[in-house]
């Protein structure tokens, strides 16, 4: 959304005309303002600490108003929370925008659907026994909408193709807002009790303490990158000449991953293959590593060290699970030619694979020492003239469609910079593509 095309902001402006529509009967409803102002404040709270202490939403006083009040009320619980949330990229404002219009349109689809198997009745009674059916019904309404808008808004303003902009997303979706809303429901059932909202606030405590448990867990993942970044920093002062490049092909390793329809786990763990593939570089000599031109046969053999070096760093990282082979592997060529163990065909495993396209990608497309960079065009026809024999056709061809679609612009976010591949006049294509250290 940084440059907002024209179609993705008349999506936007048509979901604001939904919210608009949505919150029309409010003048005519008999609500108590108190409760809608007290639950719009918990949402906004809520929702402001969850966006600052980690990536996610605070869904259960949402749910809660959609239990409690009728759907144009419930919708404009949402509004100041989705308003106030803070924004990580820009434009802010249209992002605020587009994230209220969602909110409210999905809240008041979550409503409708509530009140209109009788939920609101077992809720007033309270029989939360009858109420459990509706408000499931209520929850996966609230999900399929917002996985349709959210599909919708991919399409139009980030360019993914339809076929994949809906894939994953409800079911992403579904178990933490399942969740959610099983404490809503609990929310509103103690609010209308004899003990009323006082105890219904009570609920949020065992919210908070599992929401401390969530951040402990990101923290840990936040020092786990921070060690990755140290090693692959360690790298990039030792061999200047590939500066940014592991970052750069952890970049291209997660395209490739997220173009064969991998799972978010699996694209995570690839990208930190991409990224720890050359950390082996630590253990060969700095002066073979910024030689000019080319290498002697005895030197090749020390620079060919660098994978199984690498692999007795990582082994005992466990959270990097198959990365550890691709950091072993990721050399390794289909007709049995690579090293250090010269595997062939399926031999090799699947993360070495998306690695070494993505490495000699990025190898192509940079200048260094001993080679000028090639227009991308240029790599991606090389790439396809050595898939089969040297590279996987599989992993060419989702690099190639995705690179061709949406162009390959990676951030090194270790120099805080956007790094363009440079693209000199059209040098002789090798006939070993991406040759590299």
């Amino acid at each position: 959304m940084e440059s907002v095309p024209a179609q993705a902001r008349a999506y936007v402006a048509c979901a604001v005309l939904g919210a608009l529509l949505c919150l029309l009967p409010l003048p005519m409803l008999r609500t108590p303002w108190w409760a809608m102002t007290l639950l719009a404040v918990l949402y906004a709270g809520g929702e402001w600490l969850a966006r600052r202490c980690f990536p996610g939403t605070f869904h259960p006083v949402l749910l809660a108003a959609v239990f409690l009040l009728p759907p144009p009320a419930a919708a404009l619980v949402a509004l100041p929370g989705a308003l106030l949330a803070p924004v990580e990229r820009r434009p802010a404002g249209l992002r605020r925008i587009w994230r209220a219009a969602e909110l409210v349109v999905t809240v008041w689809a979550a409503g409708r659907v509530f009140w209109a198997l009788g939920g609101r009745d077992a809720v007033v009674t309270p029989d939360v026994a009858h109420a459990l059916g509706p408000a499931a019904a209520a929850v996966l309404t609230f999900c399929a909408v917002q996985t349709l808008l959210d599909g919708g808004i991919l399409v139009v303003a980030e360019r993914v193709p339809v076929r994949r902009a809906w894939r994953g997303l409800f079911l992403r979706s579904l178990a933490p807002v399942l969740v959610h809303g099983l404490a809503g429901l609990m929310m509103a059932v103690l609010w209308r009790s004899p003990y009323g909202p006082v105890a219904a606030l009570l609920v949020l405590l065992p919210m908070g303490v599992s929401w401390w448990a969530f951040v402990q867990y990101h923290r840990e993942r936040g020092a786990h990158q921070a060690t990755i970044r140290a090693l692959v920093q360690a790298v990039d002062i030792k061999d200047e000449y590939t500066r940014g490049h592991s970052e750069r092909v952890g970049q291209a390793s997660m395209l490739i991953a997220r173009e064969l329809g991998m799972d978010d786990g699996r694209v995570e763990v690839l990208r930190f293959a991409g990224i720890l593939h050359d950390v082996g570089k630590l253990g060969v000599p700095t002066r073979l590593l910024r030689k000019d031109g080319p290498l002697t046969p005895e030197e090749r053999r020390v620079i060919e060290l660098h994978p199984e070096y690498g692999h007795e760093m990582v082994r005992g990282i466990a959270f990097l699970g198959e990365a550890r082979a691709a950091v072993l592997h990721h050399h390794e060529r289909l007709d049995g030619s690579g090293y250090p163990y010269g595997l062939v065909g399926a031999q090799i495993p699947e993360s070495a694979r998306v690695v070494a396209v993505a490495d000699a990608f990025d190898a192509m497309t940079s200048t260094r020492s001993y080679s000028r960079a090639r227009p991308v065009s240029a790599a991606l026809e090389e790439l396809e003239r050595c898939a089969g024999r040297q590279f996987d056709p599989v992993m060419v061809d989702a690099l190639v469609r995705v690179v061709r679609r949406s162009g390959w612009d990676p951030v090194v976010t270790a120099q805080g910079v956007r790094s363009r591949p440079v693209t000199p006049p059209h040098p002789p294509v090798s006939s070993r593509a991406g040759a590299n250290r």
